[in-house]
């Protein structure tokens, strides 16, 4: 019998079910089948119990770079999802993409198998270490790997070597793209705790790292009180101590107000706003970030925390930070990163000095190429508010250049919900195309009036130049690449922006850029 609910016969697959006790262990999932091995969460996952001696195979629909890696480090994957993948397994994962009629779910239910969402699996491998979560509707990524970045270069003892799980890729300090996951020797996990599915109430991590709580994934949580009360539950979890932004985020400042007293008497507030601006903090820590800078087209960001006494030692701290990765938005993400290595055990400038070497999470800020002195940039912002800190750091690297953006959104839920937001920060670039929808647990049947049209249309109606010269909707990005590199003159930057596979487009456009190259000097 499953460990997922079901009612009268149908199969329940509930994220927010807990599946495991407390004691269990990895060790008693025995043969483990991911469904959509190939996910960016379940590959890291599955890398991670593989690396643990667990029994792993997994399935997913086609081939792709994670399931090359994961075949090569030994992982049987079956292209193709069908009833005969899930035979003998004891324990079958899936994530919120898979639906109960799935054929290896209904298989694995007439089995008697155990069925289990991914976040049982990490809340698994979380009790075994010193965890540390990343929460947040933006930010996960980068900050918790600039945290695992920290560990890995500058961690001693039982901070060096860390686990990690991350759902995306890292650039490592010579620019080698590492996998986000890995079961390290230390006692340390870091982890993005992804709060879509309300699955992250299962975690209890000793700090819990909460980025921001703009509201986002309204399509599950419906209002913007449940999205926030599900952050005060996941603070209410951390053992130790809570790191939350304080900056353009009254979602978070909700949050914390929210919080138990004794909870709130854990938690830092770190931000580039002073106590008075912030006003009531609940009893919680401040730790300032002053004189914010960046070297204008360098990507150099400099900043300095002010950590006060008692925090991290005795005597209060000024602590210089020089960042490689562009951007307010990363010093945020900094900040908290650094704050949890030193409350982990380790010197607090020697921290601040490790993450010097970062060169960012893949796919954030991530320059692909230039042809012609057109630079070609790829990142993964999906909400409004990534957008427009992508678009604010891009003017800050790039002055003078004419900033354009090939946008796709991603879900039609986020779409629907924020396509006025989306189109208040794409007008922060010079010339926009937005794609078609990338859809991921989606239909486009369920959300038939939402196309990119739905953000073009929002753009008209803002106090800006006429739309028509600045957005517009194509609905193939193959012929939107085209079109963008057409349009691309001498100096410009070229943005391909979103979390589904328009970073496939990267290659397109700087061959169609080598092709064209007399085009763009005019």
């Amino acid at each position: 019998m499953s460990d997922n609910q079901r009612e009268a016969g149908t199969i329940i697959l509930d994220p927010t079910h807990a599946s495991f006790a407390p004691e269990e262990t990895v060790h008693d999932l025995g043969a483990t089948h991911f469904i959509g091995i190939g996910g960016a969460g379940m590959s890291v996952l599955a890398e991670m119990l593989h690396e643990q001696g667990v029994e792993v195979d997994g399935s997913d629909r086609e081939p792709s770079a994670k399931t090359d890696r994961l075949q090569s480090l030994g992982i049987t994957v079956e292209f193709g999802q069908q009833a005969k993948n899930v035979e003998g397994k004891n324990t079958v994962v899936f994530s919120s993409a898979i639906k109960p009629d799935n054929p290896e779910i209904v298989a694995a239910h007439e089995a008697g198998e155990r069925i289990v969402h991914r976040s049982d699996i990490l809340a698994l491998l979380m009790n075994a270490k010193r965890a540390v979560t990343v929460a947040g509707a933006h930010g996960k990524t980068t900050t918790s790997s600039m945290l695992a970045h920290i560990l890995v270069n500058a961690g001693e003892g039982e901070l060096a070597d860390p686990s990690y799980a991350i759902g995306g890729s890292i650039q490592g300090k010579d620019g080698a793209i590492l996998d986000g996951g890995h079961a390290g020797k230390g006692n340390v996990l870091v982890a993005e705790a992804d709060e879509s599915d309300g699955s992250f109430a299962k975690y209890h991590p000793q700090i819990a790292i909460i980025t921001n709580s703009e509201a986002d994934h309204l399509d599950h949580y419906g209002t913007q009180d449940n999205y926030r009360a599900a952050f005060v539950d996941h603070a209410g979890h951390a053992t130790k101590a809570v790191i939350m932004c304080g900056d353009d985020d009254e979602g978070n400042l909700a949050v914390l107000r929210a919080l138990d007293a004794t909870v709130a008497g854990r938690t830092i507030v770190y931000s580039t706003r002073n106590a008075a601006e912030l006003g009531d903090l609940n009893g919680a820590t401040l730790v300032r970030i002053e004189s914010e800078s960046e070297t204008a087209e360098s990507g150099a960001e400099h900043f300095t925390l002010h950590i006060p006494g008692g925090l991290i030692g005795e005597e209060e701290r000024r602590i210089a930070v020089t960042l490689t990765v562009p951007g307010i938005h990363n010093a945020r993400n900094a900040s908290a990163a650094i704050i949890a290595a030193a409350l982990l055990g380790m010197d607090v400038e020697r921290a601040s000095a490790a993450v010097t070497s970062f060169l960012g999470a893949a796919r954030r800020f991530q320059v692909r190429g230039t042809v012609s002195q057109v630079t070609v940039v790829d990142d993964y912002a999906h909400h409004p508010t990534e957008i427009a800190a992508l678009l604010d750091a891009a003017r800050r690297r790039y002055p003078q250049s004419k900033i354009r953006v090939i946008f796709q959104p991603h879900l039609f839920s986020r779409t629907r919900f924020f396509s006025s937001e989306f189109a208040q920060a794409l007008a922060k670039a010079d010339d926009v195309i937005v794609t078609g929808i990338f859809p991921a647990r989606e239909k486009q049947e369920d959300f038939p009036d939402v196309t990119p049209a739905t953000i073009v249309d929002e753009a008209l109606k803002l106090e800006h130049e006429p739309a028509k010269d600045w957005i517009r909707g194509v609905e193939d990005m193959h012929t939107a690449a085209q079109m963008m590199v057409m349009r691309a003159h001498h100096g410009d930057v070229i943005f391909t922006v979103g979390a589904g596979d328009i970073t496939q487009m990267d290659e397109v456009i700087l061959h169609a850029l080598e092709a064209h190259r007399w085009d763009c000097e005019g």
